[in-house]
């Protein structure tokens, strides 16, 4: 294709330029040796990188970023050496899965741009992915041309999906969240297997209970995916509307008195996330760096949903000294009322996983409510497995991106450890310099040091002497963000990135700047553009 272009090309003073999904040139045709001798000096070549956030407006970088075909000619790029040049660069996405692939550029000198440019890239994209969908497997076509039948029919909403791909209509998208996938796939395969077609019901995660028809898409030797048609039930809906209006005094009443300690953007999504956590009844997979608060934020979420209600422990990192008891234990617990808490999930000796599975099976079954912690790779170990039986999850981000928590968290830890003294608090000095670390241990850390600090304070309040040997000194080790301005500045960024679904275009005018003001501020109060993808 990029050869048939480049005839088309090859008497007119332009270069076509191919870069792959991350705006990195993989490769440049055509060009008069004059307009190839200006690319080179302005590095616009093979193995460069054009992506947005590193060289701001430009064909490739911003239309990757907008997913949209994007023209910028002379002053408009941000890079001087580019604003002799235009270009239009248009995304190849892919037909099936809807990603995008790369970006597809025609560039020429400002003088010679012209109209024709756009409609030429764009049809050649068009051809390119035609040809993405002729390469596509036999079963990616044949799963979606079943979706696009049964989307004609227009009076269900229809998901088609598969272990790596989901198809949804926009009436499906409204009734369906992105932990209900792994939902519809279970229970499709359950309900499939030894037959073509099944009509039921299914509930999904959110509490409505639809009417589904889910139909396997090929052989039953080699499936390419499964339909499924859905039509939610209206006295479900009304029931699951008035249990949530029913719900919403109850979970607003006990979050004030289960307030988790912090101010960060971090922490309020956090109590956002539990408290509509709180009256979803799923079981909850928390995870994030050892000593974070994993463990707490379980505890809340308990108190949130049941607050008179009784819970039962159990850490999976003790499993291994008396395996046969502990089994035995979480199987006793299975047979009476009340909630349960596993720790440390992915301590799980590899024997139990499979015990541990079946009983999770039936709890959930029979909506037990059930929470578990873990650290951030339980799903590359043995206990990987229990993670598709918690349908919602929540990160606990590390103490080191949320100092400014430390304060908040400080005055609760001391009002635990001394409940008798409840005045008490951190001089000025030595919260500075608290919160000046990085706290690779996180809140455990931040609390034994404090709790050290209270027996040197003997029952005064906490000043720089008082604080350990190592936590004393004047090397605050502090990350980019060290000033109040800058902190207040990087939570701003962070909740307009977090509010606009990590659009950059958006989250700048929202912020009122420019988008490459946005990311040289990212840039340097150390905010990683990749978490935050555009939808």
């Amino acid at each position: 294709m990029i050869d048939n272009l480049v005839l088309h090309l090859q008497d007119a003073p332009a270069t076509i330029l191919l870069a792959d999904s991350a705006a990195q040139i993989v490769d440049r045709r055509a060009g008069d040796a004059g307009l190839r001798a200006r690319l080179d000096r302005a590095y616009v070549a093979p193995g460069f990188r054009y992506a947005e956030e590193d060289t701001g407006t430009n064909g490739i970088g911003t239309a990757l970023e907008e997913r949209r075909p994007f023209q910028v000619s002379g002053g408009e790029h941000f890079r001087e050496a580019l604003q002799s040049l235009a270009c239009v660069g248009v995304p190849i996405v892919h037909p099936i899965t809807r990603t995008v692939e790369g970006i597809l550029d025609i560039t020429s000198n400002l003088s010679d741009s012209n109209a024709l440019m756009g409609a030429l890239a764009q049809s050649a994209v068009r051809e390119i992915q035609s040809r993405l969908y002729a390469e596509s497997s036999d079963r990616e076509q044949l799963l979606l041309q079943s979706f696009l039948q049964a989307s004609r029919r227009g009076s269900s909403a229809v998901v088609s999906l598969n272990q790596d791909v989901i198809m949804t209509t926009p009436m499906a998208a409204q009734i369906i969240d992105t932990s209900d996938q792994a939902l519809l796939w279970d229970w499709a395969c359950r309900m499939l297997a030894g037959r073509d077609e099944f009509i039921g019901e299914v509930r999904l995660a959110d509490n409505v209970t639809v009417s589904a028809t889910a139909r396997r898409v090929g052989d039953a030797r080699t499936p390419a995916g499964i339909v499924i048609e859905m039509r939610p039930h209206p006295r479900d809906t009304k029931k699951s509307s008035a249990r949530q209006l029913a719900s919403a005094s109850p979970v607003e009443r006990r979050t004030e008195t289960v307030k988790i300690p912090g101010r960060s953007l971090s922490t309020k999504r956090l109590q956002t996330e539990l408290e509509r956590l709180a009256a979803i009844d799923a079981p909850v997979l928390v995870t994030g760096e050892p000593g974070a608060g994993k463990f707490f934020a379980a505890s809340a979420l308990h108190r949130m949903q049941d607050a008179d209600g009784h819970f039962t422990v159990f850490d999976a990192g003790t499993a291994s000294v008396d395996p046969d008891a502990w089994i035995a234990g979480l199987v006793n617990w299975n047979k009476v009322d009340g909630a349960l808490i596993i720790r440390h999930l992915d301590l799980l000796p590899e024997q139990l996983v499979s015990n541990v599975c079946a009983i999770l099976s039936e709890a959930v079954d029979n909506r037990a409510h059930i929470i578990a912690t873990a650290g951030e790779g339980v799903r590359q170990g043995p206990a990987g497995r229990l993670c598709d039986h918690f349908l919602r999850r929540i990160e606990i981000d590390p103490l080191r991106l949320r100092s400014e928590d430390i304060a908040d968290i400080s005055v609760a830890l001391l009002r635990k450890h001394s409940p008798d003294r409840n005045g008490l608090r951190l001089q000025p000095t030595a919260l500075q310099l608290l919160v000046a670390r990085d706290w690779p241990g996180n809140v455990r850390e931040l609390e034994s040091v404090l709790a050290s600090s209270l027996l040197r304070s003997m029952g005064s309040d906490i000043g720089v002497q008082h604080l350990p040997d190592g936590y004393r000194d004047g090397d605050l080790r502090r990350r980019n963000a060290s000033t109040s301005l800058e902190l207040a500045e990087r939570d701003a960024l962070l909740r307009a990135l977090v509010e606009t679904d990590g659009n950059k275009l958006l989250a700048a005018q929202r912020l009122g700047v420019a988008r490459s003001t946005l990311y040289r501020k990212m840039r340097a109060l150390g905010i990683d553009g990749s978490r935050f993808l555009p939808q």
